[in-house]
């Protein structure tokens, strides 16, 4: 009778959430994925018929007629995931030993810093990114301070390149792959860091066999973070990449702003998902490893 009345009021609670999320998530997202399968309206908007080549214009099977196969789609999308990819690896090298000293401050000083990572939040996205602007150009901070001292002689051109995608990307993910790596590091049990030192292991086997599986599930928490939004990023590549710097969030901006082809876009939203799922289900999957293990 316990259980029935616990179930029941888990379902109470869980009912406003899952009617949230059902209507403005899943019902969205059908919508998406039925779009993506019909032919584009001749002034936008879609014609209620069957129509696969929008996937074909990405992956070869375009008829050749209605819709050619262009391979800069799946170099944008390539282009996606590589970004993606190396800002989780950048953030990951910054957050990762910046965990480790913010756990050995004082409860004091660990406040502060947290509210320091925490502090671009209060600021709006695209004023920190115009900020970048101000820094990066031939004009900015960035060069006129290399110039100064003599490291170059002229500008260098980073703006709207893919580095400066790159850099403004690793800036705005940077808190959300500290926050979990810093939960796990401050979980970490020392006595078994202090246990392997003392049983004579260095320090570079106690870092592989002891710190790393215990800190393993905030780097794949981070990751995963960081990875999802990065992948279909369309502020930072806008402002700080141009051309160059175009990711796949752009191209579904484009084509639903600019080209209003809905289908496409939808065909193009479809495959960021299947992304996004694919490394959800890994992540899952190596979680449930490591626990198993563990």
């Amino acid at each position: 009778m316990a259980i029935r009345r616990q179930s029941v009021v888990l379902g109470v609670l869980l009912a406003p959430v899952t009617l949230f999320l059902g209507f403005f998530f899943l019902l969205p997202l059908l919508i998406i994925a039925l779009y993506s399968f019909l032919s584009p309206g001749l002034y936008g908007g879609v014609e209620w018929t069957f129509y696969h080549w929008n996937y074909g214009r990405i992956f070869g099977w375009a008829d050749g007629i209605n819709e050619i196969f262009e391979p800069i789609y799946l170099q944008i999308l390539w282009r996606s995931l590589s970004f993606a990819a190396l800002t989780v690896v950048l953030t990951l090298i910054l957050c990762y030993p910046v965990a480790f000293w913010v756990s050995r401050l004082s409860e004091r000083w660990r406040l502060v810093f947290m509210f320091l990572i925490t502090l671009p939040f209060f600021s709006s996205l695209i004023v920190r990114l115009y900020a970048w602007l101000l820094i990066l150009k031939p004009t900015g901070l960035f060069n006129t301070a290399l110039l100064s001292l003599g490291v170059i002689s002229e500008p260098l051109e980073i703006l709207y390149t893919p580095t400066a995608v790159v850099l403004g990307m690793v800036y705005v993910m940077v808190p959300f792959m500290f926050l979990p790596l810093y939960s796990a590091v401050d979980n970490l049990d020392r006595a078994q860091v202090e246990a392997s030192l003392d049983l004579g292991a260095n320090r570079v086997q106690t870092f592989l066999k002891v710190i790393l599986p215990q800190t393993l599930p905030g780097i794949m928490g981070g990751a995963v973070i960081v990875f999802i939004p990065s992948v279909g990023n369309f502020v930072v590549p806008d402002v700080l990449g141009g051309a160059k710097g175009l990711m796949i969030g752009n191209l579904v901006e484009q084509q639903f702003l600019s080209a209003r082809n809905w289908p496409f876009g939808s065909a193009l939203s479809m495959i960021i998902m299947a992304v996004v799922l694919t490394v959800l289900l890994i992540s899952v999957t190596r979680a449930r490893k490591a626990g198993g293990h563990a």
